[in-house]
């Protein structure tokens, strides 16, 4: 089979036999097709090219699928990948037995034991973000095993994980496959003394096959001693040219000065003690390595050491100063290089490094010079010109280690730089180490979890539990503990500690009969209410731990009923008007009264000259200005028709329109009074009189149609942008996999994920509801009950929206953007809310009917304002309802069960 992303070819033309019942070991480092290949084995990723046939049938055919899905487990890449960070141990396990279909009292006897025999017990109540990263690993695989699957499939499930983290799982995974005898374990790693105790191993480079067989018979077949030597023979010419075996040179006698120093440093977060006065020194020059299982407290005492965090108690000191954050000339004495790729992918080799090196002040040409002389060290003279996001890993290291020493710092901070890294590039890695301490006299102070490279530091500093249990050459430690190895060593002072964090696990109970048979039955039924009540449940509890979140749904389309039904307003009152009267005679006072009695106009100063006028209308200070020119009464006696000129603010349009029309309107009373004194009597009997009365708002307020217009824009925004949000977020946490995984359908893990953003809607619905009717105080004349049926749809048409911008963004920011350009323009243009739907035409009225938010609009408006029933708000209905049908089929239809 093959297998590519783009260009880059993943898997090339690899043809495998993989033996069951045994443990199967796929060994590379990073980026040489591991997971490609264990993607496609537990049917997660859809096969381009070739066949892949697992336990039996072809992994193209779904039906195949759908049929071992419950005799396949599948743990991902990373800590805790596929797991939920919000949810408890227990909660964690109770969902994967869920997905199986699980009985109830089944998933708690399954879970109590899993537990038991991986020592989670005592942490059942605690969330995953809170667990350590062995404690994550063997999570994972307590959900792995839910099931009593037939096949289990681990992708480098003790990558970043501390030794003996690393050896209680593969006990653990012993004891399980003891109680299995036929349960077959198929993993990734590249950690090569794990891979020495494996039954069968494929060993892979650049997506080809090496070579296959027992450590022994590769050993044998490369003429090596141990696997890591082995893979290294095995590797083609051009992969291994240049490499020879490292070995580092011992360091100098050296002055004694300290580069860093730590005295009874403590530091604690909330009541958690997490660094327990960790004392020691570290010398000029000196490779110092930093052990420890995962969650011990090693990169908080690196923090606290370059004043990333400050100390609670203690003094950290660095080049004989006491560590200042403030203190910037201290800072660019140290390089950092952290154990994930921090550079910039979209430039190139030669623009980061020139970014950086201008971020730390050098100036041409030193920084030319600089440049050309660690591309010539770090061997990167032909990746130059190339983006970071292509380079192999190992180039990637040695980028970011040049990167970090670009401004020639005193002291070098490594966290985990070679975790992933193959043993050729390692071994290059350490020589440019070796080179800056030995020939330089840089002080490297870094993190590890390959004891190899811990052996290779001129002392180590092994810590526990927040405190350090031994500071000394990794020799002596070795001998210290009787030990063969320093592994062995490592293990043993942490087990001697009391405050281990993870002591051995129980054994495992006795063996029981199986029941993945009553799993297979049960996940091979028709769409499953369970498996959608699952995704359901899990999507609440998650909303509940999460206040921002929670707060979104529930606060947010309050917020924004407020600001916009106050914000916006049709209403045209108070119109600040000035006079500039060059005539002050009773006629023009008189005049003038009609617009003082007004409610409409709303008097200021008056105007002392036509500059003044001018001035004042252009800084906004009046809307209406009144000029009456001198000799106006005189005129008006001589029974002349003299002229008042009105000046209109016409910047804003609408307002200006309303305001003319008010001019008008006091211009025609005030000619109808002079029309009936030049007549001799008090007014003019008129026959009728027409007195316009408003049907549904008759105070003509503003509010009353602009809130009910509000809601449903509100309802739109929040819920779709948190549903699109919802799923997005499994994308990028990584547990979208157990979606590929597990006998989830795909119409289930949909609507298990829009129900639980449906209910928060409807309490959304209600409170904003509550909030038009009490703050706003506009009546809701019509019944409840019909502006209900309505929300149900609409909030449902949203989610699905939600649901479909969620198919094609990959990120959460992305979503958030597409949802929000997607609802607010539709929503405020074409809906109804500036003007009615039944005014536009062409592509706009197209518009208009194509958006759920005009539909629901009838029915805000219309039970709000009109005092419609549902009888009458029939045809919006059976709209949202299609739009909501709609909206999800499509979903559906782009939802893919596999990955590409």
């Amino acid at each position: 089979m093959s297998h590519h992303y783009g260009a880059t070819a993943a898997i090339d033309g690899v043809t495998l036999d993989l033996p069951a019942g045994c443990m199967v070991g796929f060994i590379g480092p990073d980026g040489v097709g591991k997971s490609s290949l264990l993607g496609l084995i537990a049917g997660v990723r859809s096969v381009q090219s070739g066949t892949v046939r697992v336990l039996g049938g072809d992994q193209r055919d779904a039906e195949h699928r759908r049929a071992i899905c419950p005799r396949v487990a599948y743990m991902p890449q990373g800590l805790g990948g596929n797991l939920y960070p919000d949810l408890t141990v227990a909660e964690n396990i109770d969902f994967f037995g869920r997905l199986f279909g699980l009985a109830p009292a089944e998933r708690r006897e399954r879970s109590a034991e899993l537990m038991a025999a991986t020592g989670l017990a005592a942490f059942a109540g605690r969330r995953e973000r809170a667990l350590s990263g062995g404690m994550k690993q063997k999570l994972g695989l307590c959900c792995a095993l839910i099931h009593d699957p037939d096949l289990l499939i681990l992708d480098e499930p003790t990558t970043g994980v501390d030794p003996l983290s690393r050896r209680l799982f593969w006990e653990l995974i012993d004891r399980m496959r003891a109680r299995r005898p036929g349960m077959s374990v198929v993993v990734a790693t590249a950690y090569m003394e794990e891979a020495e105790h494996f039954d069968w191993l494929v060993l892979l480079d650049a997506g080809r096959v090496l070579a296959t067989g027992s450590p022994a018979e590769l050993e044998a077949r490369a003429g090596a001693k141990g696997l890591e030597a082995a893979y290294v023979a095995l590797l083609p010419d051009a992969r291994r040219h240049g490499h020879r075996a490292f070995a580092i040179a011992q360091r100098p006698a050296g002055d004694g000065e300290a580069a860093i120093e730590a005295r009874d440093l403590t530091r604690r977060f909330g009541s958690f003690t997490a660094v327990d006065r960790v004392s020691f020194r570290i010398e000029r020059g000196e490779i110092f390595g930093f052990l420890g299982p995962n969650g011990c407290g090693k990169s908080t005492t690196m923090k606290v050491l370059t004043g990333l965090l400050p100390a609670s108690e203690g003094t950290p000191l660095l080049l004989g100063r006491e560590v200042n954050p403030r203190d910037i000339e201290v800072r660019r004495r140290i390089g950092y290089m952290s154990q994930s790729f921090s550079l910039y992918t979209e430039l190139t080799v030669r623009q980061n490094l020139e970014l950086h090196g201008r971020l730390f002040g050098s100036r041409e040409p030193d920084l030319g010079r600089r440049i050309s002389e660690l591309v010539s060290q770090f061997e990167l003279v032909d990746s130059l010109d190339r983006l970071t996001s292509d380079l192999p890993l190992g180039v990637r290291q040695r980028l970011s280690l040049a990167v970090a020493v670009i401004h020639e710092p005193e002291i070098l901070i490594l966290d985990e730089p070679t975790s992933g890294v193959d043993p050729i590039a390692r071994d290059r890695f350490w020589e440019l180490l070796a080179d800056l301490s030995r020939r330089r006299v840089v002080t490297i102070f870094v993190s590890t979890h390959f004891m190899n490279e811990g052996a290779r530091c001129d002392r180590i500093a092994l810590m526990n539990a927040g405190r350090v249990l031994a500071c000394e050459r990794p020799e002596a430690l070795v001998e210290s503990q009787g030990a063969a190895t320093l592994e062995d060593a490592f293990i043993a002072l942490i087990r001697a500690d009391a405050r281990a964090p993870e002591a051995d696990a129980a054994a495992a109970p006795a063996a029981r009969e199986s029941r993945a048979s009553s799993a297979v039955s049960s996940c091979q039924r028709a769409p499953s209410i369970g498996r959608l009540l699952a995704y359901a449940r899990r999507e609440l509890l998650e909303l509940r731990r999460d206040p921002i979140r929670l707060a979104m749904c529930l606060v947010a389309p309050l917020v924004l009923l407020v600001v916009l039904g106050y914000g916006i307003s049709m209403d045209v009152e108070d119109l600040p008007y000035a006079v500039f009267d060059r005539d002050q005679s009773p006629a023009s006072r008189a005049y003038l009264d009609q617009y003082d009695g007004s409610r409409y106009f709303s008097a200021r100063a008056p105007i002392l000259s036509e500059a003044e006028l001018e001035r004042r209308l252009q800084a906004g200070e009046l809307r209406v200005a009144i000029e009456i020119p001198a000799g106006f009464g005189r005129e008006l006696a001589a029974g002349h028709q003299p002229e008042v000129g009105i000046w209109l603010d016409g910047a804003l349009p609408f307002r200006a329109e309303t305001a003319r029309g008010y001019v008008v309107g006091i211009e025609e009373r005030y000619l109808r009074a002079l029309a009936a004194r030049a007549d001799g009597i008090e007014s003019v009997p008129v026959p009728a009189d027409v007195v316009p009365r408003f049907r549904y708002n008759p105070e003509s307020r503003s509010v009353v149609a602009i809130v009910p217009g509000v809601i449903p824009l509100v309802l739109l925004l929040i819920p779709a942008m948190m549903m699109a949000v919802a799923v997005v977020r499994e994308i990028e946490l990584g547990s979208i996999v157990n979606f590929y995984a597990t006998p989830v359908r795909p119409l289930e893990f949909l609507l298990g994920k829009q129900l639980p953003y449906v209910a928060v809607s409807l309490v959304s619905f209600a409170s904003v509801t509550a909030t038009a009717s009490l703050l706003f105080q506009v009546p809701l004349r019509g019944s409840f009950a019909a502006l209900a049926a309505g929300a149900v749809l609409y909030v449902w048409s949203a989610t699905g929206l939600g649901l479909l911008v969620s198919a094609f963004t990959r990120t959460q920011v992305a979503a958030i953007v597409a949802t929000t350009i997607l609802t607010i323009l539709p929503t405020i243009q074409f809906s109804g809310l500036i003007g009615p739907v039944s005014s536009l035409t062409g592509a706009g009225a197209v518009m208009a009917r194509g958006f759920p938010a005009s539909w629901f609009n009838q029915v805000s408006v219309g039970a709000f304002t009109k005092g419609l029933s549902m009888a009458d708000l029939l045809p919006a209905y059976a709209a949202l309802a299609a739009f909501a049908a709609t909206y999800t089929g499509v979903s559906l239809s782009l939802l893919r069960k596999q990955q590409r």
